[in-house]
């Protein structure tokens, strides 16, 4: 069993109940969030990708924490200079293990660079944990290989970024998700700001009329348990 928390914009939190593993750590200066940095501490963290939205607080919780941090080998690279200690920085392709679980690197079609100018590929996450398979696509437009990603992984859950401007917009991620296949998604990276606001019922709709799979819209420091 796995509980997955939404923490706000594409920040998400796993529990199976022994382990803790957190996606994107984007607390700090995000109007969606559910909780504060201060309140979390992960066994581990996962990252997509160097941008502030989705790496502001991968620091302060990891050493506050002592989580494992594992992302692209670049952005790794940095943390460790910073001082970070459990550092794991695998490249696209790459599985990493860790207690409870693991996780697969795989592509996302985005830019990447972290606040202090660290640049990276972007990546999406195939995170197998608590007997459940999440796809977290991070930030992505919309590219082929997702049928490809969807052939080789049977994903219990996608995490998908709907919110447009940024990633995919609604129609594109309503094919991502006919391409990947899952049994539900839920969607995120979207209503954060202004340039993101799009209604969370339309790409629902488009979901359920296309595709067998099943749309769960959480409100930020909602739980689902899979």
């Amino acid at each position: 069993m796995t509980e997955i928390r939404f923490l706000g914009h594409a920040t998400f939190e796993l529990s199976d109940g022994t382990t803790t593993v957190l996606i994107d750590p984007f607390l700090t200066g995000n109007p969606q969030a559910a909780v504060s940095a201060e309140d979390l501490s992960p066994d581990v963290i996962l990252l997509t990708h160097g941008h502030g939205d989705h790496s502001a607080d991968v620091v302060s919780i990891a050493k506050r924490s002592g989580a494992t941090v594992i992302t692209m080998l670049e952005i790794a690279d940095e943390y460790q200079q910073e001082g970070l200690e459990n550092v794991i920085g695998p490249n696209i392709g790459g599985t990493v293990e860790f207690p409870g679980g693991s996780v697969k690197l795989v592509p996302a079609a985005h830019s990447s660079s972290t606040p202090k100018g660290t640049f990276s590929a972007a990546t999406g996450l195939i995170v197998e944990f608590g007997g459940v398979t999440t796809y977290h696509l991070g930030d992505t437009w919309l590219f082929g290989d997702m049928e490809l990603i969807g052939r080789r992984h049977s994903i219990d859950v996608a995490l998908v970024p709907i919110g447009g401007f940024f990633t995919m917009d609604v129609e594109d991620a309503v094919e991502a998700v006919r391409m990947i296949g899952p049994r539900q998604v839920i969607p995120c990276h979207y209503g954060t700001f202004p340039s993101i606001e799009v209604e969370a019922a339309e790409f629902k709709a488009g979901v359920e009329r296309e595709t067998a799979t099943e749309v769960i819209i959480l409100e930020p420091g909602q739980t689902h348990t899979l």
